[in-house]
């Protein structure tokens, strides 16, 4: 059962007098003879139950440039299968540049102090300066073209000189091994590759020359190689043959873009899930959806303004990339960095906020967690004035991490702990201007989602773990997986466990104050004795342990059973001893219940990820299993499973 709690923070009544939300809630009001009476819960379910009129009056709302057509909704009750504005027409990126102002649409920033911005007028001046030599060498509607590229302008130039002309982005971040960037790249086959010389992390200059020298052997469907001088490397000991430099390829002659108008549901990016249980699925996003539900999360759930500056860590490997992108749709500031969050110090952050005055926040949970272990107390040696928003995801948020915030960051902020996926390139559940902040839970769930709990039976429960489903359609479901010719791969991830409904393999929990606890990845679940225990249960215990710094919690068959088996990366110079292990286990059994108690609790020196940042609890089972891990590319540290092989404590 979730936890009775007193808000954290509350919005004032000018704050939800003057938000978005209020504003179109009330402009509902008004075309449909409502009476919400501010209560956004009545309004959420008004926008489940009349969906296509929420959805049209979205698109009505924020000027979606294109044709809508008269037709919002087709063959509603197929999930997958139904077809939302099978009429409209639009391009993504004419979207994203609606602005072409004087106004600051980037700035970009690093680890080593670089900084660099452009106006809106000039980010479309350089975007149509690429376009027209994509177009030159052959890019038309349907192509692929991908990037290796950290988070940078150029990044975002080339996503909107791809997607001007109808074609399709896909990204992976430049600190993918060979083997992970063919496994992504690949199967989509892209015409054009955007690549660089290298890139900075921790204080370190990475030259990826070589790595692309292999990549571009094995990747014969690019016709065309453009490399961005990001590190400033002499790789002349390296031969990239038909490498075109940035600056080269772009066609100082050419003022304007023509904007290529494609289809509702045609393909704009495709993302790649982790890839660590197998070759990465291909997930294929559509224009419209993408765009109307980037609109909605932006405008409504986070109120960002053209006045904002907006910023989120992330790699060009995240969808979170995707999701700050479209900020440009709003008009908005957005700020770029791409290095450690933690060099040269752990202030870096904070120091980043003050300097670009950053108003909207994104980091992930890990990142805040690591944040309070370092000792960080930014409330007492930065401004932080402009800072409105923190927003979080990536993993669960602890409870302490939200205490951790309003303590020792800043008091009067909202806190949105924002929970979706890769899968749907968005949000199932995020922040809310207008609604408290409550310790430990995502605000509320996203408007015109259809957004449940089920238990094992498939019976809605609250108050009570279960799976999180969506049950009805919603515009920026996949438009499917890449190569799946008869969609039966896209069907068997989210539409086997209960029929007509999507699965997200989330272990979640709704409140009684209408918020959501996410309590870790479904096949991440823990089953001791036949109760099901999600690993962030664990994990918000054992963060409260000064020696620790990071920890896994994983299933071990064990005598017709499954035991839990945790293992704990420490500070620097503690080894883990009988007394550290009572004290682990003391905190878990009196905060959670005893079968929450790890039966064996190992140090290891470090714990395996995703490049985006994810722990893998599922390789680390298989590990311990004697099972092979069928994709360690996917990782960040793949030598880190070798300290999960043959424990000798396993065994006993």
């Amino acid at each position: 059962m979730s936890e009775v709690n007193s808000p954290l923070w509350q919005p004032s009544a000018a704050q939800i007098e003057n938000a978005q939300m209020t504003q179109f809630m009330r402009k509902v009001e008004d075309q449909f003879g409502l009476a919400f009476a501010g209560d956004y819960h009545a309004f959420y379910d008004w926008s489940v139950t009349h969906k296509t009129d929420f959805w049209s009056l979205l698109w009505d709302e924020f000027n979606v440039l294109g044709s809508k057509g008269t037709t919002i909704l087709s063959q509603a009750e197929q999930m997958p299968g139904a077809q939302w504005f099978p009429q409209a027409r639009l391009n993504f990126a004419e979207n994203l540049l609606r602005y072409r102002d004087d106004r600051p649409a980037l700035v970009f920033t690093n680890e080593l102090g670089q900084r660099r911005e452009i106006t809106y007028a000039a980010l479309y001046l350089e975007t149509a300066q690429l376009a027209a030599s994509l177009r030159a060498v052959g890019v038309s509607a349907g192509d692929r073209v991908a990037g290796m590229l950290p988070n940078c302008i150029e990044t975002i130039i080339a996503m909107l000189a791809t997607t001007s002309l109808g074609a399709v982005w896909s990204s992976c971040s430049p600190d993918f091994g060979v083997q992970g960037v063919l496994d992504r790249f690949g199967q989509v086959e892209p015409k054009v590759l955007f690549t660089v010389d290298g890139y900075f992390y921790n204080g370190k200059t990475l030259d990826i020359s070589s790595k692309v020298r292999d990549i571009l052997a094995d990747l014969p469907s690019v016709q065309t190689h453009i490399e961005i001088n990001f590190a400033a490397i002499n790789d002349a000991a390296v031969t990239l043959p038909d490498r075109i430099r940035w600056q080269d390829f772009l066609d100082p002659q050419a003022t304007e873009l023509e904007f290529v108008q494609r289809r509702f549901n045609d393909p704009l990016y495709i993302m790649f899930s982790s890839g660590t249980t197998g070759v990465p699925k291909c997930i294929v996003h559509g224009i419209g959806g993408t765009l109307l539900q980037h609109l909605k999360e932006h405008a409504l759930h986070t109120d960002l303004r053209r006045s904002d500056t907006l910023f989120y860590f992330t790699t060009c490997g995240w969808m979170m990339w995707n999701w700050l992108v479209s900020g440009l749709a709003i008009g908005a500031r957005l700020a770029l960095f791409d290095g450690s969050p933690f060099y040269p110090t752990p202030a870096a952050m904070p120091d980043l906020i003050d300097k670009e005055g950053i108003t909207v926040f994104g980091t992930s949970a890990k990142y805040l967690a690591a944040l309070e272990k370092a000792g960080e107390t930014p409330r007492k040696s930065h401004n932080l004035s402009t800072l409105r928003t923190i927003l979080t995801t990536g993993s669960v948020l602890a409870p302490e991490s939200f205490e951790y915030v309003y303590r020792d960051i800043k008091t009067d902020l909202c806190l949105s702990s924002i929970s979706g996926g890769t899968d749907i390139i968005s949000c199932f559940a995020l922040g809310n201007p207008i609604l408290p902040v409550y310790r430990g839970q995502l605000q509320c769930r996203g408007l015109a989602l259809a957004v449940n709990v089920y238990n094992d039976s498939g019976e809605p429960v609250r108050g009570e773990k279960g799976e999180l489903v969506c049950e009805q359609t919603f515009p920026c479901m996949p438009i499917g997986f890449w190569n799946d010719e008869d969609g039966s791969r896209y069907h068997s991830a989210y539409f086997d466990r209960f029929a007509n409904i999507w699965a997200h393999g989330d272990y979640a929990e709704l409140t009684a104050e209408n918020g959501v606890i996410i309590y870790g990845r479904s096949d991440a679940v823990l089953n001791p004795g036949g109760v099901r225990i999600g690993t962030a249960e664990i994990y918000r215990q054992v963060e409260k342990v000064d020696a620790v710094l990071e920890s896994i919690a994983v299933g071990q068959h064990w005598q017709d059973d499954e035991r839990i088996v945790l293992f704990v990366k420490l500070r620097d110079g503690i080894e883990l001893d009988d007394t550290l292990r009572t004290e682990i286990k003391q905190i878990i059994r009196a905060n959670a219940t005893p079968r929450h108690v790890p039966a064996i609790i190992a140090q290891v020196p470090d714990i395996p990820r995703t490049i985006s940042g994810k722990i893998v609890e599922v390789a680390v089972r298989q590990v311990i299993h004697n099972e092979t891990v069928k994709n360690t590319d996917a990782l960040a540290n793949p030598e880190a499973l070798d300290y999960f092989r043959d424990r000798r404590e396993l065994q006993a």
